[in-house]
């Protein structure tokens, strides 16, 4: 029993790391990091749902009924557009079903998308960074400091001053006023009940 309990807090059994792979190749590098597109751009329901949600067709065809609009990579996107039946996109980040989790209260206290997805402005096919065990979750919650920062960076991939800590002790050491630190500004406070992820 011991020896099921690890195997299930491997990598091998979270799939951690493991690309998945959609039904159209899209690359993040490309999107994120080349054309500097913002999360909330595709996941346009990120702040105001419990799901950041799947871009529809008609986000893609906003580009691309001008850039790449013959390639056969699109074909599937096109034919979306045209038919109004949706692309089945392949869900990388898994939590069980018993446990509630709400993508717009995060980004309202000042989560970064980074700090839950990773880099995905480095990844070709997106997979799941963090290992998503309940411990990673409530290690964040008992102290959530480190990963709050001001909503401006919430879909930054880097601190604006890397190597310096975090937004927050970037903040504190800089000597400004504690009143104005995106913890205390995003009213953060720890939340380890039950009942805040199990309802």
């Amino acid at each position: 029993m011991l020896l099921l309990l690890l195997y299930k807090r491997t990598p091998l059994a979270t799939l951690q790391h493991e690309p998945v792979t959609q039904p159209i190749e899209f690359d993040h590098r490309h999107h994120v990091a080349d054309d500097g597109i913002d999360c909330r751009y595709c996941h346009n329901t990120v702040e105001t749902s419990s799901s950041a949600g799947y871009p529809a067709t008609s986000v893609c065809m906003n580009c691309h009924a001008q850039i790449w609009n013959q390639s056969p990579y699109l074909d599937l996107v096109r034919k979306s557009y045209f038919t109004g039946q949706a692309i089945e996109w392949k869900k990388v980040h898994r939590l069980p079903d018993f446990v509630y989790f709400n993508h717009s209260i995060h980004v309202a206290k000042g989560v970064g998308c980074v700090t839950c997805h990773g880099r995905v402005d480095e990844m070709a096919e997106i997979h799941q960074g963090p290992d998503m065990q309940m411990s990673w979750c409530l290690d964040c919650h008992r102290n959530p400091k480190p990963n709050i920062r001001p909503r401006q960076y919430i879909t930054a991939m880097i601190d604006p001053a890397p190597g310096q800590g975090t937004f927050e002790t970037h903040f504190s050491e800089s000597g400004s006023n504690t009143s104005q630190s995106p913890t205390t500004m995003n009213d953060v406070h720890s939340r380890t009940s039950c009942t805040t992820c199990h309802r």
